[in-house]
């Protein structure tokens, strides 16, 4: 079974025991490169390069794009995330034949903090922008659901 372990908690149980987290916020700025092609392999008959997998596009733009991209200052960094982005293609190229490739992918992710848990272990905090703000702030995209019952009949 690969893995960490469940996730420490927030807040401990002393508070000299609580860690201190990094705040992490977007620059607005996109990280890295772009996918190269020339990583991909050849097709044979054709003589014709393979294309990035659509979805390995969308997870390569992701982590660009994100935070924790502003923390990867190194070009290993981005060498080890194109690796990881090539086991992703070709788990995903190959219609699901390649899914034990997942869990390495799993693994090799959660060293840039991909999930809360992962974040956590990291002693990382992602800071929300106001955009994603919840309840009643201005610009808001989720409704308090204490105001949402109200309207509906008081609850």
């Amino acid at each position: 079974m690969a893995g960490n372990g469940p996730a420490p908690s927030a807040k401990r149980s002393r508070a000299r025991d609580t860690p201190t987290r990094d705040i992490i916020k977007s620059d607005g700025k996109l990280g890295g490169f772009p996918l190269p092609d020339d990583v991909l392999p050849i097709d044979e008959e054709t003589g014709i390069r393979e294309e990035w997998h659509p979805q390995t596009v969308r997870f390569w733009e992701n982590w660009r794009s994100s935070p924790q991209s502003t923390r990867m200052m190194t070009n290993p960094d981005w060498d080890y995330l194109l690796d990881t982005a090539l086991m992703h293609h070709i788990a995903w190229s190959s219609g699901g034949r390649n899914s034990d490739r997942f869990a390495e992918i799993r693994i090799r992710v959660a060293a840039f903090g991909a999930t809360p848990a992962d974040r956590l272990r990291l002693r990382l905090e992602v800071e929300v922008p106001e955009e994603y703000a919840v309840g009643n702030a201005n610009g808001a995209n989720v409704t308090n659901l204490n105001d949402r019952r109200q309207r509906l009949g008081g609850m």
